[in-house]
């Protein structure tokens, strides 16, 4: 049974962001004009961006375990650039992620726990068939990989 840690996160995440598209998971009216943190300049350039960041914290939630806000803050952190000064490390926004997370809760994809969010059974097995798919998709490109 192929599941989500057999295939490459990014050709993953990109079959579960249209997946969720799909599933018209609510995404907020600031969408167009928010950063996604405080170490960026400017807003996302993909107009999908909000998908592809649901799916890859669907995907963080399955491979992790519970996880809480503060941890994915720091995963989607980065540098922040300070001028002639050095560049220090900041968090991502805890808004963006917060507002994600409920969205992937209210379509059951996640559940919340004491512990933090966990993957729900519904949300694991939209990413274990969509990594069913993108591994049918990679056998088809390399025959090679039938193996697997």
């Amino acid at each position: 049974m192929v599941t989500v840690f057999d295939v490459p996160p990014t050709k993953l995440i990109e079959n579960i962001a249209e997946k969720l598209k799909e599933m018209n998971i609510e995404e907020p009216i600031w969408v167009s004009f928010v950063k996604t943190g405080t170490h960026k300049e400017r807003q996302p350039d993909n107009d999908d961006w909000w998908y592809i960041r649901c799916a890859a914290l669907l995907r963080k939630v399955y491979t992790n375990g519970p996880v809480g806000i503060e941890s994915l803050r720091s995963a989607y952190g980065g540098r922040k650039n300070k001028g002639h000064k050095p560049e220090k490390f900041v968090k991502g926004s805890g808004s963006v992620l917060r507002t994600a997370l409920k969205a992937l809760e209210k379509a059951e994809l996640i559940t919340k726990t004491p512990e933090g969010r966990a993957i729900a059974p519904k949300g694991q097995s939209l990413a274990d068939n969509a990594a069913k798919e993108v591994m049918d998709n990679m056998v088809k490109e390399n025959p090679a990989l039938s193996k697997y």
